[in-house]
């Protein structure tokens, strides 16, 4: 018998396996939570008592606490990833994070919002790792690229999703939305297979999930940091000129106020147009690493139309908004290269933390953005926090290994 050609029919039915799509809502319920607190931060902080000029920085301790959640989550599931596989991590971070969400609804002092907050940060930590991981070692190497697209496509539709069920419902009543979602795909993940991959692996003699492995050696030391500081850029935008464009809005002087929710929404909107740009074209040259660099100079770009444009209309602002989310549209091929520099034995360890250092450095990047506030002023401080994440990016991805045809079947060793 003559062998049948590969079909466009056989490409999708690689793709729309069940581990993707399980992978993919995942994500999907990972961002809605993750930024619904950026849509409800104002009405829900108001609702307890906190006021005017208290607003930013109560919304920045709170957003610090889910980042402080998810970096240590990120540790956790990323070794509990690697030692006894992806489906633990995808089926208990859900769980966390479901009951965390329905919890964040029913809040009713500060001390509270904090601790639920970095709860759900420690159950979000876990998702895009896992299930980018798994995503990886399921899929053929001709193709990852596009079911990595799949899943953060879907997530940053999850994003947008926040926006209008903020819009329609109470704050309290979107996060029990969200909490809802996740018990629900909790249920379809019954089904789930593990990665071969991972399976061969566990079954042989190596160390799994060692993260004194990630810093006794040079060479993987240097593509740890790597990663991370490729990642840099994308939480600039979404956790500084994003999260907080009311306050840049006010400082521009505009025409009207911004609504957070809305230029969140919009940002979110144009990261749909990016992911799959930026995963297509990722599969046309054949390469990450062109490709990221490209995304992370347009991204400049729009950062200084931000804020040295002297933006004055509204409808402008939230036209930026969504240039600035298309060119964050490298999120997917950022985590994909995560999860190609390393071994088996230490893949989800590092796709899993390496986003979430990423979303962490919100942390020392507020910080930073807020001294610089109070010496430079709003726009001048962002400034040079936006252009010091961008040479830490290009710099990191010069030195970084190009991995689109990198075969995935190695372990690290000592």
């Amino acid at each position: 018998m003559i062998p049948q050609p590969k079909t466009e029919k056989s490409l999708s039915s690689q793709l729309l396996q069940l581990p993707v799509i399980v992978a993919a809502l995942g994500y999907l319920v990972d961002m809605y939570d993750l930024f619904l607190f950026s849509v409800v931060r104002v009405p829900s902080l108001k609702a307890l008592g906190v006021e005017g000029p208290q607003l930013l920085p109560e919304g920045i301790a709170l957003l610090n606490w889910q980042m402080a959640g998810m970096l240590l989550g990120g540790i956790f599931w990323g070794v509990l990833g690697d030692k006894k596989g992806r489906l633990s991590v995808l089926f208990g971070s859900i769980l966390i994070y479901s009951l965390a969400n329905i919890a964040n609804g029913l809040v009713n002092s500060l001390p509270m919002y904090a601790l639920l907050r970095f709860v759900a940060g420690v159950g979000l930590a876990g998702e895009l790792g896992a299930g980018v991981t798994l995503v990886t070692e399921v899929l053929p190497k001709q193709i990852r690229g596009y079911g990595t697209t799949i899943v953060a496509t879907m997530g940053v539709l999850g994003a947008i999703l926040a926006y209008f069920v903020a819009d329609l419902f109470a704050w309290r009543v979107s996060y029990f939305v969200g909490g809802g979602l996740g018990l629900l795909l909790l249920i379809l993940r019954v089904n789930v297979f593990e990665s071969s991959i991972f399976e061969v692996v566990k079954e042989r003699q190596v160390k799994r999930g060692d993260l004194l492995m990630l810093f006794n050696h040079s060479g993987r030391f240097l593509r740890y940091i790597q990663c991370i500081l490729v990642g840099l850029p994308i939480w600039f935008v979404v956790g500084i000129l994003i999260t907080f464009s009311p306050e840049f809005g006010e400082a521009m002087g505009l025409d009207e106020p911004v609504v957070a929710g809305k230029a969140v929404m919009l940002a979110f909107t144009g990261q749909v147009f990016g992911d799959i740009a930026s995963g297509l074209l990722s599969q046309y040259f054949k390469s990450r690493r062109k490709v990221i660099a490209g995304f992370v100079l347009v991204s400049l770009v729009f950062v200084l139309v931000y804020l040295l444009g002297s933006l004055k209309d509204l409808n402008t602002f939230y036209l930026v908004c969504v240039l600035l989310g298309v060119a964050n549209g490298y999120w997917a091929l950022f985590v994909t290269i995560a999860a190609e520099l390393f071994g088996t034995n230490l893949r989800a360890t590092v796709a899993t933390t390496v986003p979430n250092f990423v979303r962490g450095a919100v942390i020392p990047l507020t910080s930073l953005f807020v001294y610089g506030k109070e010496q430079f002023g709003t726009l001048n401080s962002a400034l040079g926090v936006g252009l010091l994440t961008t040479a830490l990016a290009l710099v990191a991805l010069y030195f970084m290994e190009e991995t689109f045809k990198k075969d995935l079947n190695y372990v690290e060793t000592d």
